[in-house]
């Protein structure tokens, strides 16, 4: 059959595309695998013959696949993803609320990442850089974790507070590791 044939973009959710099971847990060879063999049927270069009509769907598909798979590839993008299918927004701008324990160890992570900074002995900064980047590691794998608990039973709105808190620690690791 025709790839470009096959339906409109829009109609199609990433894991559709790529041919997966709609699930959080994804094995990264499969994924891989499927986004190449999608990523080969609609290369614009096999359309070069075709129509201008043709050639711009080609690119559609090449990018939406390309796409697809950047976003499944990325466990937080694809927990986001998950999430949205299911209708559940985020409210990522607006919608602050956390538990209590976390928002406890969110302001004592960030003094530490404040502290931090003040440190003038690169022994003592290492030292604490390494224990602060293990802790938020510890972290981010819990909640991780639950994320992926949350989505395999389908409570798409408890996972998508735990989802809020995984962008916070991948925040505060990305300002983490741009000291250092």
């Amino acid at each position: 059959m025709d790839t470009l044939s096959q339906g409109p973009l829009a109609s199609q959710d990433h894991f559709t595309l790529l041919g997966l099971p709609r699930r959080f847990s994804i094995d990264p060879t499969v994924l891989e695998s499927s986004w190449k063999k999608v990523a080969l049927a609609v290369h614009p270069d096999r359309f070069a013959t075709r129509s201008a009509a043709e050639k711009r769907v080609a690119m559609q598909w090449s990018s939406q696949a390309n796409e697809a798979y950047r976003i499944l590839k990325d466990p937080l993008s694809r927990a986001r993803y998950l999430c949205e299918l299911a209708g559940v927004d985020l409210q990522t701008e607006t919608n602050t609320a956390m538990s209590s324990d976390f928002l406890f160890r969110q302001m004592s992570w960030h003094e530490q990442l404040d502290s931090l900074l003040e440190i003038e002995d690169q022994s003592s900064r290492l030292s604490a850089y390494q224990a602060l980047n293990q802790e938020l590691i510890e972290a981010e794998q819990e909640v991780s974790n639950a994320v992926s608990e949350f989505l395999e039973q389908e409570r798409y709105d408890m996972a998508a507070s735990r989802v809020r808190e995984w962008l916070f620690l991948n925040k505060l690791i990305a300002q983490l590791r741009a000291i250092n």
